[in-house]
C-alpha cells in the first residue's frame, strides 16, 4: 500500500483489502494455514468469536504447532469465495461484513458447505492492514427458532 496511514481510504484500496479477504479464505479452507497468516496479518490485540461459539479468544496463536494444527483441521480440498454484503470505513478502519461462500473436508469428515457469515474488522498501518476482529457463525442457512434456543442453552443444559 502506497498511501500514508492518515490518508484517506480509496475504493481501489477497499478492492485490494477485499481480494486478499478473499485470496486468504481459499487458503485456509484448503488447510494452507501459513498463506492464510500471510495474506491477513493479525495485530497484537486481534480478538476471535469462533464459529463454534464460545469465549472471545484474545491475541492469535502463531505457533508453527498451532499452524499445524489449524492445518490438519482443514487438511484436504476445499473452495472459498468471499461475498461482501456491506462494507464500513472510518479513518484507518475498515469493517467487511459477508459470507465465506465454502465447502471442503473439516477435521477429517466427508466434504460439506463450510459457509460462514462473517464481520471482518481491519486496521491500516504504514505497511498495510491488519485484521483485528473476525466474528464467524456458521448460520448462512436459516434454522428454527427452537434451534437457536437450544444453541443458546449450550450443550451443558
Amino acid at each position: 500500500m502506497a498511501t500514508g496511514q492518515n490518508d484517506p481510504i480509496t475504493d481501489a484500496d477497499l478492492a485490494e483489502l477485499i481480494a486478499r479477504v478473499d485470496e486468504a479464505a481459499a487458503a485456509f479452507i484448503r488447510g494452507d494455514a501459513r498463506t492464510y497468516l500471510a495474506l491477513l496479518e493479525h495485530s497484537d490485540d486481534y480478538t476471535l468469536m469462533p464459529p463454534g461459539g464460545g469465549p472471545t479468544i484474545h491475541g492469535s496463536e502463531g505457533t508453527d504447532e498451532a499452524i499445524d494444527a489449524v492445518s490438519a483441521f482443514f487438511a484436504g480440498p476445499g473452495e472459498a469465495t468471499w461475498v461482501t454484503e456491506a462494507t464500513y470505513v472510518s479513518g484507518d478502519m475498515v469493517v467487511l461484513v459477508g459470507v465465506e461462500r465454502q465447502s471442503g473436508v473439516i477435521d477429517g469428515r466427508e466434504p460439506q458447505d463450510w459457509s460462514l457469515r462473517l464481520t471482518l474488522v481491519f486496521r491500516r498501518h504504514a505497511d498495510g492492514w491488519q485484521i483485528i476482529h473476525r466474528h464467524a457463525d456458521a448460520l448462512v442457512h436459516p434454522i428454527p427458532f427452537d434451534h437457536v434456543a437450544e444453541l443458546a442453552r449450550g450443550l451443558d443444559s
